[in-house]
């Protein structure tokens, strides 16, 4: 069979034009079509005439063939691997450790096979005994004669000290980096910590309950602390009632003086309107015609817009006078809270020197507001109605929460801050898109 080669030259592809869909109709008919596929077709096929034949003609045993010996050389790389054997050869040569069924015969059983499997049972010997030797140390032990003795000193230094931290000897061809400056504790660490009662003294950890606190309270106790209650909540909600009603003023004065500036604002538009309708100099008493009288004009909008640049201008000017007033009276402020604070802590720190150590503090009652944006919870109303008390300690429903009561009571006594919950942690914002790579892909 002849093989087709192409002609040589620089350019051997035959002339195409674009390719296109569809050629079905006369019209889409072309005189130069793409034969880029049955070239490379008819190529390979050359090749493979010329390497022995098409494969595809060709049967199944002239392509294969099947290896039936192995590989020789295999034996000399992978000696060790076969002369060791198969792990399956090594598992089923080993013996179980359990003694062999007993051969005796008894009375109902079959007669026992004399054939045996050949293998001699391997003696071994025996090591879960104790040796004469080791008996008589035992021995001397339990009469407590030790060979060793161990002779006990007390320490000389402090086990739980910190060692000092030797410096490490730096390479002299390695360039020296500073060292890092040492941790300093803050100074706060050795102050003792102030509690917030109003006497100044230390509020105890778990205070002692009264004798309104209890499950069943004597009469006078719970009504004494039913009373109190009572007051405080009253108070409360009359504070309340106080703060919608300032709440309610500003609103409706807020909204009456936005209604006299819309008013306001009215009158001048009106104003405005008739000084610009007068006519020709015509005025409203009927006194004549006036000539020489000059004509009311409306101002130009460059001079609206240089009225606007100037009001806009001053009122930047006062808001910049305003804002720099307020940043003064802020820092003299918190120089304030400063030197009121240290002025308390001193008074408190007098106090608790001069107080009685047997007398305890009280936190119904602080000693001052919290100056920060973050203010001490509230303690738990603990109190249960008339009809809800229980003369019995098994009928008693538990209340409260234990982990709050250790939180207040912490930062009542001084060793904590008030803090801000803060539920959810702030992640980072993700934004999803699809990348437009999927273009690139064509089937």
């Amino acid at each position: 069979m002849a093989v087709l080669k192409p002609l040589t030259g620089d350019n051997t592809e035959a002339p195409k034009q674009h390719s296109q869909p569809s050629r079905k109709g006369k019209k889409a008919w072309r005189k130069n079509i793409d034969l880029t596929e049955v070239e490379q077709g008819l190529e390979e096929l050359n090749e493979q005439i010329i390497k022995g034949g098409v494969i595809a003609e060709k049967p199944s045993e002239e392509l294969f063939t099947i290896d039936v010996e192995g590989d020789a050389s295999l034996e000399k790389r992978f000696s060790k691997h076969i002369k060791k054997g198969l792990k399956a050869d090594e598992i089923i040569a080993q013996r179980s450790a359990l003694p062999a069924v007993s051969v005796r015969k008894r009375a109902g059983d079959e007669p026992a096979s004399k054939v045996s499997d050949g293998i001699l049972p391997v003696k071994r010997q025996r090591t879960n005994y104790i040796t004469h030797k080791e008996l008589i140390r035992i021995k001397k032990v339990a009469d407590g004669e030790h060979e060793t003795t161990v002779d006990i000193v007390d320490a000389t230094y402090d086990p739980w000290a910190q060692d000092p931290i030797e410096p490490k000897k730096q390479d002299p061809v390695r360039p020296v980096l500073p060292k890092p400056d040492p941790l300093k504790k803050p100074k706060t660490l050795e102050q003792k910590p102030i509690s917030l009662a109003a006497n100044g003294k230390s509020v105890p950890a778990v205070p002692k309950p009264t004798g309104g606190y209890s499950y069943n309270p004597a009469f006078t106790d719970y009504q004494q602390r039913l009373m109190e209650e009572s007051e405080k909540a009253i108070e409360a909600e009359r504070k309340r009632l106080q703060e919608l009603e300032l709440e309610r003023q500003k609103m409706e004065a807020a909204a009456r003086s936005a209604a006299e500036a819309e008013a306001a604002e009215a009158r001048a538009e009106m104003s405005e309107w008739e000084d610009d309708s007068a006519w020709e100099g015509f005025e409203s008493d009927g006194e004549g015609l006036n000539i020489k009288a000059k004509k009311p004009r409306r101002k130009t909008k460059a001079e609206r817009n240089r009225i606007k640049r100037r009001k806009e201008e001053e009122r930047k000017r006062k808001h910049e006078e305003a804002m720099k007033r307020k940043q003064q009276q802020l820092e003299q402020a918190k120089k304030i809270a400063a030197e009121v604070e240290e002025r308390e802590r001193q008074l408190a720190l007098q106090k608790i020197e001069m107080s009685d150590d047997s007398e305890e503090g009280d936190d119904t009652v602080l000693r001052r507001k919290q100056l920060g944006k973050f203010k001490l919870p509230e303690k738990d109303l603990e109190l249960v109605l008339p009809d809800e008390l229980e003369d019995s300690l098994r009928r008693l429903k538990p209340e409260g929460n234990l982990l709050k009561d250790r939180y207040r009571s912490m930062i009542v006594r001084g060793k904590l801050e008030a803090r801000r919950k803060i539920p959810f942690r702030k992640q980072a914002k993700t934004k999803l898109t699809e990348k437009w790579t999927f273009k690139d892909f064509r089937i």
